[in-house]
């Protein structure tokens, strides 16, 4: 029996060490040679991909990603004009929009690079004993001088964010019939499209990774300085 009990702790050690170990784990600083060569000063942002069922998401999300990225430092071509050119074009949709080749791009809008974005999630769910609006962008920066990807990421953001499950589980089953209600009704999704957004696209975050300031911006040539 003790060596029962002797043989459980040391599995147990184990896994607290292991958990330790992952949790001390840096994350892998990402490569921005290609962006430090290539240095955009203008951003094209294409219409996104709508990966989620809500038919709102792409414009919803496409309308806030102009301020981070102009706060960022960068010129960010009008979000109208670049979708009624499209349209004037015959281009409507999102995925025949990201199939235009960098060329013709370069052509039309003379920018030197172009945001590709995909929602992947949007929306509010209800899940018996929780309730949340949840919306989730990931993002390409691409030059359009030389098709080279610079850059690469994703965000989050959650209606959820610091919920606690105080109340017992009465009190969790109307706090999230409540919020199911409150939150499809006042169009929860874009706010949190905007938080993601600007997660996803603003210079200087703290857990880095993201994209680099542009030359409109005081901080240009400083990366890896936060934001102030």
């Amino acid at each position: 029996m003790k060596a029962k009990y002797q043989s459980i702790l040391r599995i147990a050690a184990l896994t607290l060490a292991g958990l330790f170990l992952s949790g001390c784990a840096t994350v892998k600083p990402y490569d921005y040679a290609a962006f430090k060569a290539s240095r955009p000063a203008s951003i094209l942002i294409l219409p996104p991909l709508n990966s989620s069922p809500d038919v709102e998401a792409t414009y919803s999300v496409m309308a806030q990603t102009t301020l981070p990225l102009a706060e960022s430092g960068y010129y960010v071509y009008p979000v109208t004009l670049v979708d009624e050119t499209f349209k004037q074009n015959g281009l409507t949709s999102p995925a025949d929009i990201h199939a235009v080749s960098i060329t013709k791009l370069r052509e039309i809008f003379g920018a030197d690079s172009a945001l590709y974005l995909d929602v992947t999630q949007y929306g509010t769910k209800y899940m018996v004993i929780s309730s949340e609006t949840r919306v989730t962008v990931t993002a390409k920066l691409v030059d359009l001088r030389n098709g080279a990807t610079l850059w690469s990421g994703s965000a989050t953001a959650s209606s959820a964010e610091g919920d606690s499950n105080n109340g017992g589980l009465v009190g969790m089953l109307i706090k999230a019939a409540i919020r199911q209600i409150v939150e499809t009704i006042s169009s929860q999704g874009h706010l949190m499209a905007g938080r993601a957004s600007y997660r996803l696209l603003t210079a200087g975050q703290p857990m880095g990774n993201g994209i680099l300031y542009g030359p409109r911006s005081p901080m240009y040539l400083k990366d890896g300085v936060p934001a102030h």
